[in-house]
């Protein structure tokens, strides 16, 4: 950073740490015990999508990576485009192994950053939901702050949020994770995959 940055208020990025991704695992026993919270097994990455052969390829290459246990009963990984023009990559594995899911989430930013499409990750989620079934939680990492924070849609409603277990989910969340202190970029990821209502 230098002299005229300093002068005119402008601060360096905060360089991506996909490492911090493998603090999800501790993250989600701290979920389970202390809201009743548990990992559904579904984890996605959100990117702008481009054209362009060597996108294609990368794409192929994320495939490839993650479908090649599907003859040994694995799961293949899913695109899906939202209604913002965003491209989904789908991750899913047994509930029970957050490690997996998060493995597979950091090979996949980790192919893209590696492959010079970091610019356009920009999150990955791993979806919970309540013990009883009824609500659903993410732990939605930010690509470009290396941060987390918790989003949870209101069960039924139309693009409501529970602000209330967000908070909580902070409250719990906040020795495991790098934790967003700024709420106002806690954005919500309607109709983010693993989080249906």
């Amino acid at each position: 950073m230098g002299f005229l940055d300093t002068i005119l208020g402008r601060s360096k990025p905060v360089r991506p740490d996909l490492d911090q991704l493998f603090a999800v695992p501790g993250a989600a026993i701290t979920l389970q015990a202390g809201a009743g919270f548990t990992p559904t097994g579904v984890g996605a990455v959100c990117f702008a999508s481009v054209e362009g052969g060597a996108f294609a390829r990368i794409q192929q290459d994320v495939r490839d990576l993650l479908d090649a246990d599907t003859g040994r009963g694995g799961v293949p990984v899913e695109f899906s485009r939202d209604a913002y023009g965003y491209t989904w990559l789908v991750v899913r594995q047994p509930a029970d192994d957050t490690a997996s899911l998060v493995n597979d989430l950091h090979a996949v930013n980790t192919l893209l950053e590696e492959g010079g499409f970091g610019p356009q990750l920009l999150c990955s989620l791993i979806a919970f939901r309540e013990a009883t079934g009824s609500r659903p939680l993410a732990l939605v990492y930010l690509y470009k702050r290396g941060t987390f924070y918790p989003f949870a849609p209101l069960p039924g409603a139309v693009e409501k949020r529970d602000n209330a277990l967000e908070l909580q989910a902070r409250a719990l969340l906040t020795d495991d994770l790098r934790v967003e202190a700024d709420l106002a970029r806690w954005f919500p990821v309607w109709g983010a995959p693993g989080l249906g209502t």
